[in-house]
């Protein structure tokens, strides 16, 4: 296409979401790549100046285990969930608000907005309590399993995000929740964002990740649309497994609960972001409530 077509096919689009408030969780290689994290701050940045209110929600996983592995630790997972002991809770507190949350708050500066860096501690933005005992079966047993210093939201209180984006900030979001009695728990952060996008009642939320959205069984095919039923009807069929649970479940809950619209792409490619947002085909999976 020409460079004129392409804007004006993204014309209709940016009308359509000026003033919306989309929340965008970055997760994946781009906590770990420097070049794929400039490339989607920079597409963040774009929505911002076209007048959507960007609410910027980060994982940090792969690097929290890398760092893990220096500190001579290995990652234990349970259905996409990493099991949290006191040291991994200090790892990630450390890696996530410490490192990636500062580093993106840098980057938006760096491409000329301005960001703040927030936990979900901050302004009791996230109130989380610690999770129940996971049940899982391994060769056929079950198995109890605690995850440790792992958070279950149970309230996400807006109005700090909202004062932000009504002065035209780009809040940055670690998945570090706060309990009841001033303890730190760690959230998933897909969880994290599909929560956050229900309470600010979000038009749209984005998932970027690894992959190039919702696939088949067979990983053969990436399904360019599909209604919650359909998304349901996958989950159970075994076709969405391991860490694209908590994804598909977090996307899955934030159009049943007001959420126009949610995507999941793939974030190392770049300009993902703009091409499924302002483009007609777009480039990964879209759920909507039908």
């Amino acid at each position: 296409m020409k460079r004129e077509d392409v804007l004006m096919e993204a014309l209709p689009y940016i009308q359509q979401f000026h003033g919306k408030t989309i929340v965008i969780k970055l997760g994946g290689h781009a906590m770990v790549d420097p070049v794929i994290l400039e490339n989607a701050i920079r597409d963040a940045v774009l929505l911002h100046y076209v007048g959507i209110r960007v609410v910027l929600v980060h994982g940090g996983g792969p690097e929290i285990s890398e760092k893990m592995k220096q500190m001579g630790k290995q990652s234990v997972f349970v259905g996409g969930l990493r099991v949290t002991d006191n040291e991994t809770l200090e790892i990630a507190q450390m890696v996530l608000v410490g490192k990636i949350n500062a580093g993106i708050v840098s980057l938006i500066a760096k491409c000329g907005a301005r960001g703040v860096g927030l936990s979900g501690s901050d302004g009791n933005l996230i109130l989380a309590k610690k999770m129940e005992i996971q049940k899982v079966e391994v060769g056929g047993v079950q198995h109890e399993v605690d995850l440790g210093h792992v958070g279950e939201i149970e309230l996400i209180d807006p109005s700090l995000l909202n004062t932000l984006l009504d002065t035209r900030y780009i809040p940055v979001v670690a998945p570090i929740a706060i309990d009841r009695f001033g303890g730190n728990l760690n959230i998933n952060a897909d969880t994290a964002a599909g929560d956050i996008a229900i309470a600010l009642r979000a038009y749209k939320l984005v998932n970027m990740t690894d992959v190039d959205g919702v696939m088949d069984k067979d990983r053969t095919k990436v399904f360019r649309k599909l209604t919650v039923a359909d998304a349901n009807g996958l989950q159970r069929s075994g076709a969405i497994g391991e860490g694209m649970i908590p994804k598909v479940g977090s996307v899955i809950k934030a159009v049943e609960n007001g959420v126009s619209y949610s995507h999941i792409i793939n974030g190392n490619v770049k300009h993902n972001l703009i091409l499924e947002l302002f483009t007609r085909e777009g480039v990964g999976t879209m759920i909507s409530i039908n």
